[in-house]
């Protein structure tokens, strides 16, 4: 089996809180990933207010930066076969109804 990335991305002019039924709803999902012995890592929620980039010759800035039309807010790993199959789990995710999307990557 192959591990795969999903990424989750929010439109930076979203404040949008996920509600308690949000929340109860990606659990659900994530748990019947799990369900199915595919879930490799269970990721992390990552933070849009303490963030820096450090860049060549040590150039460190804030970051995410306000330029961009989205951010990463969180990602898990999970184990398919397929990068198909990885998607088909990225698409059951409710971030969509936040206007957010998945990004899905093979990790080598």
């Amino acid at each position: 089996m192959k591990e795969f990335l999903l990424i989750f991305r929010l439109n930076n002019d979203s404040n949008v809180k996920p509600s308690p039924e949000q929340i109860q709803e990606r659990m659900n999902w994530l748990a019947g990933i799990a369900a199915q012995n595919k879930l490799a890592d269970k990721g992390n929620t990552l933070s849009t207010l303490n963030a820096k980039t450090v860049k060549a010759d040590n150039v460190v800035t804030d970051g995410p930066y306000a330029e961009i039309k989205e951010f990463i807010s969180g990602y898990i790993i999970v184990k398919t076969d397929t990068i198909e199959e990885a998607v088909e789990f990225a698409k059951g995710n409710p971030i969509f109804k936040m206007g957010g999307n998945i990004e899905v990557r093979e990790v080598l």
